[in-house]
C-alpha cells in the first residue's frame, strides 16, 4: 500500500497524500493499480457527507438523480463522438464476442456519462411543458491518464464526476445557465470557496479542423449568450482560446486559494453535438417535435481533486461536519472508563461521531494523538467530571471549555454539524 508518496521527494507537510496518510483516508496499492483510490473507512466518512450533502442540494435545486452502466458498447461512444475527439484518454475495449457469441460487440469503460444520460432522455416522450429537465448523478468515469501525471488524489484514473445535465428550451437556456452559475458559487462557499476565477471557454478558430462539431450558426449563438449572461451577471472573466470542448463552448470556473493558487471546481459546457445526433426532441407548443439545448454541469469537478484541494487548504483541520470522529473521549484512569462510554453512547444517540480511547495508553499521549489526528473536540473523564456530571472539553484550536454540562456541549457541537460552521 501507499499514498503515491516517492519518500525521495520533498512532500510538503500540508500535502494531501501526507495529511492522507497521516489521518488514515486513502491509499493506492500496487497491486490494484496506479491512480485507483482506496478510500479507507475515515476517508469515506468524508466522501460520504460531501456525497449526501451533494445529493440533497441538488434535489432542493429541482434535478433527479439517476445511475448509468460503467461500461457501454463500441457504437455508443462511436455515435457521442468520444471515439473521435477523446479516444485518447479511453481504456482499451473489452470484445466480449470473445467470451460470449450472442454479444457482439466491444465493450469501453465510460469516460463521461452524457450519452446514458442522453439514452434515459430518450426513452420516453417529453413536451415543452416538462421542460427544463435536469439528471445528476456521482458516477465513477475512467480516463487513461499518463502514469508520470498521476497525484495522488489530485489526478487519479478512476474520477467520481459529479455530473449533471440539463435539457431544456432554447427560450430558457441563458435562465438555466444564469442559475447552475449561482448554485455552484453557492455550493463551493459552503467549504470557504469565497475567491473564484472565471474562464470562458471558446474555439480557437485558426486551429479548429477536425477540432471542433461543424455548425457555425450554433456555435456563435451559444458564445454570444453565454457572454451576455457573464455580463448580466457582472462576473470578470478572462477569455481561453482552445479551451473549448470539441461539442460546444464552456465556462470553466476556478477556486483561487490563499496563495492565488488556481484550483478547477466548476465547469459549464453547452453541448451542441448530442441532442441532434441522437435524435433529442419535445414536443413544442405548436405540436411539432423541436431540438433541445443540452448543458453539461460539474460543480465539484471531481471528488477525489476536490477533496484532495480541501485537505491541503485546511491542513487536514477538517469542519466538524467533515471530521470522521468529531469527539474524542479519554478517560483519566481505567475506573473513568464506564463513564466515558456512557458519554460515548449519548454522543452517538445525537449522531456526534464519537469514540472513547480505551487504551492503556498515558492520557498525555492519548491527547497528543488526537491532536495529531487533528480531532475537533477532545473530552477528558476524571473524578471531577463524574462527580459534577460535567465535562471538560478540549478543542482542537487550543480553547478550552472546562467544567460543562454535556447536554450544552452536544447542542454546541449538532448546531456546527448542522450548520456545515467552518469554525468550532
Amino acid at each position: 500500500m501507499n499514498n503515491n508518496i516517492d519518500e525521495k521527494q520533498n512532500i510538503s507537510e500540508n500535502d494531501h497524500r501526507r495529511i492522507g496518510k497521516e489521518l488514515d483516508l486513502f491509499s493506492f496499492s500496487d497491486y490494484v493499480g496506479s491512480g485507483l483510490a482506496l478510500w479507507h473507512p475515515n476517508g469515506a466518512i468524508i466522501r460520504g457527507e460531501i456525497e449526501s450533502f451533494w445529493k440533497k442540494e441538488h434535489q432542493k435545486a429541482g434535478y433527479k438523480y439517476v445511475y448509468s452502466p460503467v461500461v457501454g458498447l463500441k457504437q455508443l461512444w462511436e455515435k457521442s463522438g468520444h471515439l473521435d475527439h477523446f479516444a485518447d484518454c479511453m481504456y482499451p475495449p473489452m470484445d466480449m464476442s470473445l467470451k460470449d457469441k450472442e454479444e457482439q460487440g466491444a465493450y469501453y469503460v465510460k469516460p463521461m456519462s452524457c450519452p446514458f444520460h442522453v439514452a434515459i432522455y430518450n426513452a420516453s416522450v417529453h413536451s415543452y411543458k416538462e421542460l427544463p429537465i435536469k439528471y445528476c448523478e456521482l458516477g465513477n468515469v475512467y480516463r487513461y491518464e499518463a502514469s508520470g501525471g498521476l497525484q495522488g488524489l489530485l489526478r487519479v484514473r478512476c474520477i467520481t464526476q459529479d455530473d449533471a445535465h440539463i435539457i431544456c428550451r432554447q427560450d430558457q437556456f441563458m435562465e438555466e445557465l444564469s442559475k447552475v452559475l449561482d448554485f455552484g458559487f453557492a455550493f463551493n462557499k459552503v467549504f470557504g470557496y469565497d475567491k473564484f476565477k472565471v474562464y470562458f471557454s471558446i474555439r480557437d478558430l485558426k486551429n479548429k479542423k477536425d477540432k471542433y462539431i461543424e455548425n457555425e450558426p450554433v456555435w456563435q449563438m451559444a458564445e454570444q449568450a453565454i457572454e451576455q449572461v457573464l455580463k448580466d451577471k457582472k462576473l470578470p472573466y478572462d477569455i481561453d482560446v482552445g479551451g473549448a470542448k470539441f461539442y460546444g463552448p464552456a465556462i470553466d470556473v476556478k477556486a483561487v486559494d490563499e496563495n492565488g493558487k488556481e484550483w478547477q471546481c466548476m465547469t459549464i459546457q453547452l453541448d451542441m453535438n448530442l441532442p441532434e445526433k441522437w435524435g433529442m426532441s419535445y414536443i413544442g407548443e405548436d405540436g411539432q417535435k423541436h431540438v433541445p439545448i443540452m448543458l453539461h454541469r460539474a460543480i465539484l469537478g471531481s471528488l477525489e481533486r476536490f477533496i484532495g484541494v480541501y485537505l491541503e487548504r485546511c491542513e487536514g483541520k477538517l469542519p466538524v461536519w467533515l471530521s470522521p470522529i468529531q469527539v474524542k473521549i479519554l478517560p483519566v484512569s481505567d475506573r473513568h472508563q464506564e463513564q466515558a462510554l456512557q458519554i460515548q453512547e449519548q454522543l452517538l444517540a445525537q449522531d456526534i461521531r464519537a469514540e472513547a480511547d480505551l487504551s492503556s495508553n498515558t492520557i498525555s499521549y492519548q491527547i497528543r494523538n488526537a491532536v495529531k489526528k487533528k480531532i475537533p473536540y477532545v473530552i477528558v473523564i476524571g473524578d471531577k467530571e463524574i462527580e459534577n456530571n460535567h465535562v471538560s472539553v478540549r478543542l482542537r484550536n487550543g480553547e478550552q471549555l472546562d467544567d460543562i454540562p454535556l447536554a450544552d456541549f452536544m447542542k454546541r457541537v449538532s448546531a456546527k454539524i448542522k450548520n456545515k460552521s467552518i469554525d468550532l
